[in-house]
């Protein structure tokens, strides 16, 4: 019999469709995973049991009384049943939020009263949480090694980091502790773990999500969206953070927004491996681009390069046309970011001294430098970015999707970011993870996908996952999906498994 962890999130949303399973079965099982797994990677922060097998007799008890029509595929509760986590950034109401950060942890904790507005979309669509997902302080960093708990660990590699800031929700998906996981993207928060632990990770169009949508953030750099192991499942995932009125169009409170697809398109773009017009042939940009060039030495390693003249040959193969157009840096990108960066993190409701000292050190740069910004920078930074993205969105709408690296090089070594030197701290963030901030000042919508292994070794017997990002235009999350649902089928990386699995 297969184990219910080794099924997708899609064949278990059937099973309990059609009543096959319950959510108590599902949540008892992936409860008893966490308990066996979770010490290992250091996935989950607090594990919620008690609270998500009530929730899951709940659901049951709902349908029972027929407040859930079965096998309905316009049902509004899309993800029924299936586990999930919150991000330790988001809070649910009576769980402490830690926000990865000793200043919010003992007589600091913090305990709100209300939900995030993503953890009450994702219920509403369903899901069991089982607790929270690792975070690193308050999700500045592109890796999870936070002071105030354990690291995100590595599932290909214990001694290796799962990225970050969604480092949590990464190792938790790829060590089967949950079968898919949402996440926050700022700069890259949901890619990077998605490409370090070898999953599928989408950061959707800037507007598109109603919660998390990346409009109400400084810059508009945040949204949230999905990782999983397979396309189609984080289509599912997609489609239940898209709240649905009865007539199907997406519940929406922001006038800015991106209009979102058909319920269901999605999930079938990622099935089908087609465009909703029936197409499956793209014209397709290939770059190593960084708007990073010239700031800092940002080169793609041999590993990335490999990983992505391994897509670019399946792509090829699978009849896409292929560009390779030359793009020039803008000197202005790179202060304008940081500035950025520096200015969202002083809003961090930290203020007195005692509590402004538990701050680890790349944090409490970024907050003395973010109060220290004047509003004449702040929007002179606003405004450049505005301009880089105008240019950067010019270029890539001459194409379908444009493919590049997902990082510069392997997931990192425990310990490889400089503790002490925060200047140093931010390039190597950057030479990590270089071509995903870009993105995020785009408001562009992008997937990673696990593509080549590297060469086992004694800690990694399995080798590390490399992969590539798929950047599409405005709206672009279809044709995004279809592309990484082709890869995957020609490459089967969901077949996969961790030495931990």
């Amino acid at each position: 019999m297969t184990e219910l962890h080794e099924r997708t999130a899609v064949e278990l949303r059937d099973l309990l469709r059609d009543g096959s399973l319950a959510p108590t079965d599902v949540v008892e099982h992936y409860l008893k995973r966490v308990a066996a797994g979770n010490a290992a990677v250091g996935a989950l922060t607090l594990v919620t049991a008690d609270a998500a097998r009530e929730r899951a007799a709940v659901l049951e008890r709902e349908r029972d009384a027929g407040a859930l029509v079965d096998d309905c595929p316009d049902d509004d509760a899309v993800l029924w049943g299936l586990p999930s986590a919150d991000k330790d950034l988001w809070d649910r109401a009576g769980v402490p939020t830690g926000f990865g950060s000793r200043a919010f942890a003992g007589r600091h904790a913090y305990v709100p009263e209300v939900s995030s507005d993503v953890v009450q979309v994702l219920d509403a669509a369903g899901t069991v949480s089982l607790g929270r997902t690792a975070a690193p302080e308050l999700g500045f960093p592109a890796y999870t090694e936070m002071l105030a708990g354990p690291p995100a660990r590595n599932p290909w590699d214990l001694g290796r980091g799962a990225g970050g800031s969604s480092g949590g929700a990464g190792a938790a998906v790829a060590a089967g502790l949950l079968p898919f996981a949402p996440g926050s993207d700022g700069g890259g928060s949901i890619r990077i773990p998605a490409a370090a632990c070898g999953l599928v990770g989408l950061k959707p169009t800037r507007g598109l999500l109603p919660a998390g949508s990346g409009v109400d953030s400084l810059g508009g750099l945040v949204v949230a969206g999905p990782l999983a192991r397979t396309t189609a499942d984080a289509a599912l995932l997609l489609e239940g953070m898209l709240p649905r009125r009865g007539d199907g169009t997406v519940d929406h409170p922001l006038t800015l927004r991106t209009a979102a697809g058909e319920r269901g398109g999605y999930l079938a773009a990622a099935q089908r491996g087609e465009a909703p017009d029936g197409r499956r042939r793209f014209h397709l940009a290939v770059s190593t681009f960084s708007a990073w060039d010239g700031f800092y030495d940002v080169p793609a390693g041999p590993e990335a390069r490999a990983a992505l003249d391994a897509a670019v040959a399946g792509l090829g193969a699978l009849g896409h046309g292929i560009d390779e157009p030359a793009w020039e840096p803008d000197a202005a990108y790179a202060p304008a970011f940081r500035t950025i960066w520096m200015a969202g993190a002083s809003t961090v409701r930290v203020d007195d001294p005692e509590r402004l000292a538990l701050l680890e050190p790349l944090t409490r740069w970024l907050v003395d430098a973010g109060r220290r910004v004047s509003a004449r920078q702040l929007a002179e930074a606003l405004a450049a970015l505005a301009r880089f993205e105008r240019t950067m969105v010019a270029r890539v709408e001459r194409f379908d999707a444009v493919v590049t690296p997902a990082l510069a090089m392997t997931p990192r070594p425990l310990g490889w970011f400089d503790a002490e030197d925060p200047e140093r701290n931010f390039e190597q963030q950057c030479q990590y993870t270089p071509y995903t901030s870009m993105i995020n000042v785009c408001g562009l919508p992008a997937i990673t996908v696990p593509v080549t292994w590297t060469e086992p070794t004694a800690s990694a017997p399995a080798g590390l996952p490399m992969g590539v990002q798929l950047v599409g235009r405005p709206g672009g999350e279809h044709v995004l999906l279809a592309l990484a649902a082709q890869l995957e089928e020609r490459l089967r990386w969901s077949e996969r498994r961790p030495p931990v699995w």
